[in-house]
């Protein structure tokens, strides 16, 4: 079919196209106003709670604890707010940094212009290297090779010819042509797959467990205080005095310093991953990372580097293997046995003559080497620049003089050259299939089988595999003739794991995380890579999505369109796994959207994969994504701490008052003392408790399941055993005071915040050492003023206090320190087993309970 060249637009038709049409941009959703982000951290389950209790305080007239709550509220929300700006503003920096322009012809002449300008029907003049901006088709084609892995996860680039379409977001690689664009913007490929991007908003894993929490204590503190509201009345006590003393329990005994632990946490979290070059879109996403079960993946540039690289030669005579990565002449050749003759530097020689891209080496320090041109082609430069072939001097002594560029039905490139003796030689590559046979080669039909074998188990193992063939004349050849020849060798060529790539899969089955690789590329290729990585081993089966699959238990699926990643993904979803999804291409964006946390490269990433990601790779570095999922851990470790701490406490607080007055104490503590108490204990010391390190082997245990509470494994057993100890030490300095006639309120008063103080000191990670100084300088100033409450008069007059001599102070802070015992102790008696290894296949959360707390409070 002969297509007419058109002759482009003129710059009047494009401007009323671009009137009519748009601009050629992907759909992108609104930016958020800075109202609606601040309606959404208000939103929060917890902050909803904290707001009801800030009400109760207002209506009690506690003014302090009224703006303590406040405070909090107003901290985490402007916290939260400034996090999801900074990483808007990370992202939309680092897509300006890629924005593509396009050569276009414009009144017949050609111009560059932004990729946003290029409207339907315009000329796009198509060279090495350039990013095709909109869907298109060819209509002037010459060597015409692109790289589709963005879109199909294809790492072999494609030939195209005249006729055939170009899409959105594509790479040319090789040769060159022009293009009329046929779509434009939300119409393009891209622009389709960035349509699905839609997903809802939905609670995190964090977010659902919290909620929970909150309806329980809720409920419990409601009921436990109307307990205490009927005792005082039935002991006579007045109707003011026990209201107010019953709404000061449901203040305390709400956890209000938990959204700023939370925070905190999770802002230490993203400042350490913004130190490792990860961006956090949205804070919740570093916890979310720590409850992640299935890890999935893309394979090109995610898994691999996204480079063709050579790893096998075969010859007649033997076989060889390519050490090294990426384009650097850095590596060796090195023999898998005797290997007779010149038969490598024969095969490399030829590879380098029959071959039409540069390799460039770094600018400056700290960059790497790049290749211009067919990657496969790189990758055969590459490869004889380890043997110690120089291309400029090769092409020198042989030049070219004759040529028959690739072509998608030969499926070969053959050249022509002239020898120094005046002589000349042929050289052709190819597919096997298209040079194992006559009459192209000559050689013996044995010879030429056992290539063919071989040739079949490299492509078998996923390499891309190249046959090499040359004959010499007595004259320079005219033409570039394709018969006649003899076989030179094969080679075995494939886009190799990225180095960390192996590590980063260990250590997330290490954590109990089942990694899974799911791409666009063929089975073949996604089972050595997914082999060689150890995300399955050699006899597991690769499920091909072009056939009907059955979703469920595959670890490798191949050929996946960006529709089926989001079937499989929301199958892994519904059968109850948090799922993190990782990917550089437009075809992994709905992925990512739709998985429980979306990781996206930032470096070769599209801006399609940016923009659906929680969380941006800017370095494409994958361990990142195992360092991400600790600080989840750590997080959620923290978390738990604090409740163990704050909840210990607060049923401490209720216990006395329901239990002092069958012990003889009337009125245990004044409404205003449990305020005060706390507002010291779950103030600076609750938020400290934030900031403790990861748990020692927090990586080396399976996930918590998604269905277990925040209150599971054992801690909610925990929180009871530390509040009888609590109060079982209030009670008896109470009880013992009031036997001898002490100010025994007042030490009960003392002894209550002091034994929670210890029980602070007690639930360090590292006790012993100076990690977290701020919770130590917390706890210290908070026993300072719980000191002030007993000596300072206006304090005393507002908590009701007396001062207390010195020796009975000793006591009641000797008898304190039993709360930093019992924490330690309960540690030891209690510890947790350790986890039991997977069984093969076995989802990554089904351990039995309690094997595993990587948490441990």
């Amino acid at each position: 079919m002969v297509i007419p060249a058109p002759a482009g637009l003129s710059a009047a038709e494009a401007a009323v196209r671009l009137e009519r049409d748009g601009a050629n941009l992907l759909p992108r959703q609104p930016p958020v106003p800075l109202w609606r982000r601040v309606l959404a951290q208000l939103r929060d389950p917890l902050i909803v709670v904290l707001l009801v209790a800030a009400a109760l305080t207002i209506v009690t007239g506690d003014w302090t604890d009224t703006a303590v709550i406040l405070l909090v509220v107003v901290v985490n929300t402007s916290v939260g707010v400034a996090q999801e700006v900074r990483a808007d503003r990370a992202i939309t920096a680092l897509s300006q940094l890629t924005a593509p322009v396009a050569r276009v012809i414009r009144d017949g002449s050609q111009a560059q212009v932004p990729a946003a300008e290029v409207v339907v029907e315009d000329l796009l003049v198509l060279a090495e290297g350039d990013i095709i901006v909109a869907d298109a088709r060819v209509v002037e084609s010459a060597a015409l090779l692109i790289d589709e892995s963005s879109l199909t996860g294809e790492s072999a680039p494609v030939d195209k010819a005249d006729g055939d379409p170009l899409s959105s977001g594509t790479v040319v690689v090789r040769g060159r042509g022009r293009a009329v664009v046929t779509a434009v913007g939300a119409a393009s490929a891209s622009g389709r797959i960035a349509s699905m991007m839609v997903k809802g908003a939905g609670l995190t894993p964090l977010q659902q467990r919290l909620m929970g929490v909150g309806r329980l204590l809720a409920g419990v503190t409601v009921l436990l205080s109307a307990v205490v509201l009927a005792l005082g009345l039935v002991r006579g006590q007045p109707v003011e005095l026990m209201v107010v003393t019953a709404i000061s329990l449901v203040v305390a005994a709400v956890p209000e310093s938990l959204p700023a632990v939370v925070t905190l946490s999770l802002a230490l979290g993203a400042r350490r991953m913004a130190a490792r070059d990860a961006l956090v879109r949205r804070l919740s996403a570093v916890e979310t990372l720590g409850s992640v079960t299935v890890l999935a993946t893309d394979k090109t540039g995610t898994l691999t580097e996204g480079r063709m690289v050579t790893r096998h030669l075969w010859t007649p005579t033997g076989e060889a293997t390519i050490t090294g990565s990426g384009y650097a002449p850095d590596g060796e050749v090195v023999a898998d046995g005797p290997l007779g003759g010149a038969g490598l530097t024969d095969l490399l020689t030829a590879a380098v003559l029959c071959n039409d891209a540069r390799l460039s080496p770094p600018r400056e320090a700290g960059e790497e080497w790049t290749a211009l041109g067919d990657p496969t082609e790189a990758a055969l430069l590459t490869a004889a620049a380890k043997l110690g072939l120089d291309r400029k001097e090769l092409q020198g002594r042989f030049p070219r003089v004759a040529e028959r560029p690739f072509d998608s039905e030969r499926k070969r490139m053959t050249t022509g050259h002239r020898l120094p003796d005046g002589g000349g030689r042929v050289i052709c590559k190819g597919a096997p299939e298209a040079l194992l046979h006559p009459p192209v080669l000559i050689d013996d039909p044995a010879l030429l089988a056992r290539a063919a074998e071989r040739a079949e188990q490299l492509a078998q193992a996923g390499y891309r595999v190249l046959a090499v063939a040359s004959t010499d004349l007595d004259t320079v050849p005219e033409t570039a003739r394709e018969s006649g020849l003899s076989l030179l060798g094969l080679v075995a060529i494939l886009d190799p794991p990225r180095p960390a790539a192996s590590a980063a899969i260990a250590a997330c089955k290490q954590a109990g995380i089942r990694p899974l690789l799911i791409t666009g590329d063929h089975p073949g290729t996604a089972r050595a890579v997914a082999t060689e990585l150890g995300i399955i081993t050699a006899g597991d089966p690769v499920v091909d999505c072009r056939d009907p699959f059955d979703q469920a238990g595959a670890g490798v699926y191949a050929r996946a369109t960006p529709e089926q990643k989001l079937d499989i993904i929301q199958e892994l979803r519904e059968r109850g796994e948090t799922l993190a999804m990782t990917g550089d291409g437009v075809n992994d964006g709905p992925a990512l959207r739709r998985a429980d946390i979306g990781v996206a490269m930032g470096k070769r990433g599209t801006e399609v994969a940016r923009q659906a990601a929680d969380l941006v790779l800017a370095d494409d570095n994958l361990d990142t994504v195992v360092a991400a999922v600790e600080e989840g851990r750590r997080v959620y470790a923290n978390i738990r701490r604090f409740l163990v701490y704050a909840l210990s406490g607060g049923a401490a607080e209720i216990a006395v008052m329901l239990l002092g007055p069958f012990a003889g104490l009337a009125l245990p503590l004044l409404p205003a003392q449990i305020l005060w108490i706390n507002l010291l204990t779950h103030g600076l010391p609750g938020v400290a408790l934030g900031g403790e390190p990861a748990v020692p082997g927090a990586m080396t245990t399976p996930p918590r399941p998604p269905t277990q509470s925040i209150l599971g494994a054992g801690l909610w057993q925990r929180v009871i055993r530390i509040a009888i100890i609590l109060t079982a030490v209030t009670l008896g300095v109470a009880l013992w005071a009031h036997q001898t006639g002490r100010p025994w309120q007042s030490m009960a008063f003392f002894a209550l915040g002091a034994t929670q103080l210890g029980v602070a000191l007690g639930s360090r990670t590292r006790p012993g050492t100076s990690a977290n100084p701020m919770l130590l300088l917390a706890v210290a100033g908070a026993f300072v003023l719980q000191l002030a409450g007993l000596y300072m008069p206006p304090l005393r007059e507002l908590l009701g206090t007396e001062p207390l001599p010195l020796g009975d102070l000793l006591i009641v802070t000797a008898s304190s320190t039993l709360g930093y015992a019992a924490v330690r102790l309960d540690r030891i008696l209690h510890r947790s087993r350790p986890p039991q290894p997977l069984p093969p296949g076995a989802p990554a959360h089904a351990h039995q309970p309690g094997h595993s707390d990587q948490s441990r409070a």
